[in-house]
């Protein structure tokens, strides 16, 4: 999924925000949902189980996955959130060539769990920011004169962004977010912005 294809995709989303009814009870207990978008990688050097990897390269993939969470609305326009995520990339391995060397970071899965506070702006739309947990896994490779090597690695760090979800009825609603998040530590540098469109639906 390309950049056009994720503003196809929310164009969709809030066409249908202005063609349903809504109610202010969305915003209100259990919810699940899809989600979908744009994801920007960038990668330095890199310990690994692999041994250390020097990429310092960046790519732009699609990423698509699912969420489920808690609203609690703690005051007449005041939504709390705990919400939990599951995503895959999409074309989204990082690789790098030169010198007769090659290393890889081609990332899994990741999941992430976090927190939401958001202000409603009447009964159907929510302003949020997010913070929270993420973890990647990740297969890792690095080939020279020195031999091929090949593991299973775990990149975690934390995230944080911010939205806006929008109710089209007392059961659904559509989001767009944008998210930043740090992978790396002291030895490890991995960050990434992704650009998400979801639906949720609301039990």
């Amino acid at each position: 999924m390309n950049k056009l294809a994720t503003a196809a995709f929310i164009a969709a989303a809030a066409a249908a925000a202005a063609a349903l009814p809504a109610t202010a009870q969305t915003f209100e207990g259990p919810y699940a949902g899809v989600q979908a978008g744009w994801s920007h990688a960038d990668v330095g050097a890199a310990k690994t189980k692999a041994g250390p990897v020097d990429i310092d390269r960046s790519k732009d993939a699609g990423t698509a996955g699912v969420f489920a969470g808690y609203n609690y609305k703690v005051a007449d326009r005041i939504v709390l959130s705990a919400e939990a995520g599951f995503s895959f990339g999409i074309d989204d391995a990082v690789t790098r060539s030169r010198n007769g060397t090659l290393a890889s970071i081609d990332p899994e899965y990741s999941f992430d769990l976090g927190a939401r506070a958001g202000y409603l702006v009447g009964d159907q739309t929510l302003l949020y920011v997010r913070g929270g947990y993420e973890n990647l896994r990740a297969a890792v490779r690095s080939e020279g004169t020195s031999g091929s090597r090949y593991a299973k690695d775990t990149f975690d760090g934390w995230s944080v962004g911010g939205g806006v979800e929008q109710a089209v009825s007392d059961k659904v609603s559509v989001r767009v977010e944008y998210r930043y998040s740090d992978l790396g530590g002291d030895d490890t540098k991995f960050q990434r912005h992704q650009l998400l469109g979801g639906v949720a639906y609301h039990f």
